[in-house]
Formats: structure tokens, sequence, C-alpha cells
């Protein structure tokens, strides 16, 4: 599926956490949106927008990350003018705190807010207007999804999640997720609907997949959400 007419779009990684970086910006107006930057990486997203002409007026967090520093905070003190975003279920302090329905512009285009919780209350999906683009942080990965097993998860609601805030989206929608661990970059809602090995399950056997993943604590969950709850910052 083409890109739509006009949007500047980016998907930038950062290796030690697997994290994507998104930055979206109006060919025309230059305004530009960053989704989940990450501390390390500040100055090279930095000296992308300043080399593409953008002008940075928001940087929005999918959730409060467990396995990395968001750059929010850091590109706030760059960038003249910058608000950082983040859901209001989450307990993290921003600008802007978003809910169901909550629209983010950019020049011509603009982000529709939808709440997914189940990796974390505060998950959000953002999803461009014309719903070619789907940013699903956590809550919906490449054949995955997120773990409910610390920070409020709950795998009941994560399963709702994707069935009524995700699949119900157009099976073209191109499904961009906050991470990807085996080197794979994009998919599809109508993809991800048929192929992916958890949630093409029924809720009870998706329910006991998520209690038995025995995965190990995220390294830096120690010093990374008390950070986000922050921007990003040690001091508001």
């Amino acid at each position: 599926m083409a890109l739509r007419e006009g949007l500047v779009f980016r998907q930038l990684y950062e290796s030690s956490s697997s994290t994507y970086t998104y930055l979206l910006a109006d060919s025309e107006s230059a305004e530009a949106v960053i989704i989940d930057p990450v501390l390390e990486t500040v100055e090279r997203d930095l000296m992308l927008v300043n080399q593409l002409g953008l002008t940075l007026k928001m940087a929005v967090n999918t959730h409060c990350h467990a396995d990395h520093i968001t750059g929010s905070g850091q590109l706030k003190r760059r960038v003249t003018g910058l608000q950082s975003a983040i859901s209001r279920l989450s307990g993290a302090s921003a600008d802007l705190l978003l809910s169901e329905g909550d629209t983010i512009p950019f020049g011509r285009h603009v982000l529709t807010v939808r709440e997914t919780p189940g990796h974390t209350d505060g998950c959000v999906t953002l999803v461009l207007g014309d719903q070619s683009l789907a940013f699903t942080g956590d809550t919906l990965l490449i054949r995955g999804c997120g773990r409910t097993d610390f920070q409020q998860g709950c795998a009941k609601r994560l399963y709702d999640s994707v069935h009524k805030k995700i699949f119900t989206l157009p099976d073209q929608c191109l499904v961009y997720p906050a991470h990807d661990y085996k080197g794979q970059t994009v998919s599809t809602v109508g993809e991800e609907r048929r192929f992916n090995p958890r949630l093409t399950k029924n809720l009870e056997e998706f329910i006991d997949i998520m209690n038995n993943l025995n995965l190990q604590k995220p390294a830096k969950i120690d010093v990374a959400v008390p950070a986000n709850l922050v921007c990003g910052l040690h001091e508001v």
C-alpha cells in the first residue's frame, strides 16, 4: 500500500532495546511528530529532523516503557515549542494527556488515539486519519504482542483491545509496532488477523499462552519506568 500523498515517513531503530521510533511529517507545512523516541538516539533523530527541514511539534509515547528511557524529555529541552504526549491512564506526566478519540494534527495529517490497554493501562494505538497506518506500540507486535505479566498487565484486556480496536481497521492498514526482535519491520492488520500465532487463538487459549511465557524481567525496568513517569527526566 502506498503511503498517503504528502506524508514524510521514517522508521528508525534502536538496537539495545529493539525499539522502533517513527518520524512523520507533512511535506507542505513541514510540521512533524515523533513516536516513541529513545534517549540514546536523540542526537540521531534531531539530525534527521534538521536535514529534512522539519519542525518537530509533538513527541508521543505509546505507553510508559519499561525497557528504555524515552527521549521525549531531552527533545523538549532541545526543541523550542515541542510538546510531549502520553495516555492519561499511564500515570505519567506530559504536556498533553491523551484519551480515546483525541487527535494529534500535523499539517494536513492527523493521528487519532485508540486506547488499547493490556500490556499496560496506558497503552494507545495511533492511527493515521485515512487508516492507512497504525502505530500499535507494544499492544500488537508482528506475529506477537506485548507481555502482560507486569506493570498493570492483563491478558484479557490486551486480547479485547486488539480485536476491538486494531483488528477492526482495514485489512490493508499497515501495522508498525514499537518493537521487533526478529528483524521484521511492518505487517498489516489483515496479516495479523490471519497469522498472528497468539491472537488467532480464542481468549482462553490466549490467556494460557500469556500466563506461561516465563520471560525475564526487563533489564532497565527499575530505571526506565521512574524516568518515563516524568517524561524521561529524573526531575519534573
